[in-house]
């Protein structure tokens, strides 16, 4: 009997959208670019050896739900947003970690962006 593999990754990359996101009056009126990383890792055994896509993670309905939820709501505070996207990505029972970072761009001055990286393990 074969030794079990370590868990698939599935990586959601730069993943650009426009949000409600912050406390000022400028935030709450004007919506603003975020960019968001996922990592779901998950045991792909199954679709190791299939072409069946019900033997795998579906990556793209994970994404739409992302968007959906991201689009269609609004945030005060960076860490309700990660945690909502991060409920998402660990919300199928193969998953077995998931890690999900978001960058809020120009949030300050001098940097590029600002980010909140939240994870969970089964």
């Amino acid at each position: 009997m074969p030794s079990p593999q370590p868990d698939a990754i599935i990586r959601i990359k730069n993943l650009r959208l426009r949000t409600f996101i912050g406390i000022k009056e400028e935030e709450i009126a004007n919506r603003q670019d975020i960019v968001i990383n996922v990592a779901i890792h998950y045991p792909a055994d199954k679709a190791r050896a299939s072409e069946d896509i019900n033997d795998a993670l579906n990556y793209r309905t994970i994404t739409k739900q992302i968007i959906q939820l991201v689009e269609n709501s609004r945030f005060s505070l960076l860490e309700k947003l990660t945690q909502d996207v991060l409920n998402i990505a660990c919300d199928h029972p193969w998953v077995s970690y998931a890690e999900v970072e978001i960058d809020k761009l120009h949030a300050l001055r001098y940097a590029d962006s600002v980010s909140m990286t939240l994870s969970w393990r089964r």
